[in-house]
C-alpha cells in the first residue's frame, strides 16, 4: 500500500509545482514551452480474462505528472488538504466530472490482433486517487466480444492520437483471471528509430495547434505485446 506524503513532502512538492509554473510562465515564448507533448502521463494496461482464457477487458491506469495534477485540480476549484491528499468530497465531484468522457474521445490503449482493431466498450468503473501527489485515473474498457487468443500475439499502443498527451507504460502489466499459457512484454518506444524531422515539426507547434498527420501519437507509442501459448 502507498502512503500519502509527509507534510515536508507535501510542502516541497508545492515548491516544485510553484517553480515549475513559474518557469512555464518566464519561457512560455520558447521552442521547449511549445512543443509536443504537453501533458505526460505514466500508467499502463492490464489484461482481464474469463473462466474460458478469453481476453474481455483492459483495465487502464493514467498517473498524470505533477503540474497537470495542479492544473486539473484548480480548473475545478479544487485542492490539496494539509495531508496532501483531496477530501473525499472533492474526490467524489472529481470521479463525477471525469466519467463524464468528451465525445471525441479515441482512448489511449488501442488493441489490435494482427493489425486489425479490436473494438472496446466505453469505459466504466472510473476511479480517482492522489499517489504522491500526482492524480491518478484507473477504468476499464471491455471488450465488446470476448477474445480467444490462442497462437495469435495482441498488442496494445499506449497512445494518444494528437500527440498532446504523451503516455508511457511505467506499470508492470497484469494478467488478471486464468490467462493460462499467457504473457505480456512492453516494447518501449525507441527515439532512435523514429525520424527525426518528424519530432522536430512537432517541436515547432504551439499549444493550440493540431498535428497535420493523423494519428501521429501512434509514432510515439510503447506498446504491450501479449502472447499466450
Amino acid at each position: 500500500m502507498r502512503h500519502l506524503p509527509s507534510r515536508r513532502a507535501f510542502i516541497a512538492l508545492q515548491h516544485n509545482i510553484l517553480i515549475t509554473a513559474l518557469c512555464c510562465l518566464l519561457f512560455g515564448l520558447s521552442p521547449q514551452a511549445k512543443a509536443h507533448p504537453h501533458v505526460f502521463v505514466d500508467g499502463g494496461v492490464d489484461f482481464v480474462f474469463d473462466a474460458e482464457n478469453r481476453l474481455t477487458a483492459l483495465n487502464v491506469t493514467w498517473l498524470y505528472d505533477a503540474f497537470e495534477t495542479l492544473y486539473i485540480l484548480s480548473s475545478h476549484d479544487m485542492s490539496l488538504n494539509a495531508e496532501g491528499s483531496l477530501d473525499e468530497a472533492d474526490r467524489q465531484e472529481l470521479i463525477r466530472i471525469r466519467s463524464n468522457w468528451p465525445l471525441d474521445f479515441n482512448g489511449s490503449a488501442h488493441l489490435s490482433v494482427h493489425g486489425e482493431r479490436v473494438s472496446l466498450d466505453w469505459p466504466k468503473d472510473l476511479d480517482a486517487q492522489l499517489i504522491d501527489g500526482r492524480l491518478q485515473l484507473t477504468f476499464t474498457r471491455d471488450l465488446k466480444t470476448a477474445l480467444p487468443l490462442g497462437a495469435s500475439p495482441a498488442e496494445v499502443a499506449f497512445y494518444e492520437s494528437t500527440y498532446f498527451f504523451a503516455f508511457s507504460i511505467t506499470d508492470t502489466p497484469e494478467l488478471l483471471g486464468p490467462a493460462e499459457g499467457c504473457r505480456a512484454e512492453v516494447i518501449p518506444f525507441n527515439p532512435a528509430l523514429k525520424n527525426n524531422s518528424l519530432q522536430a515539426s512537432l517541436a515547432l507547434l504551439s499549444r493550440e495547434e493540431t498535428p497535420s498527420i493523423p494519428n501521429v501519437g501512434k509514432e510515439f507509442a510503447d506498446r504491450i505485446i501479449l502472447i499466450c501459448a
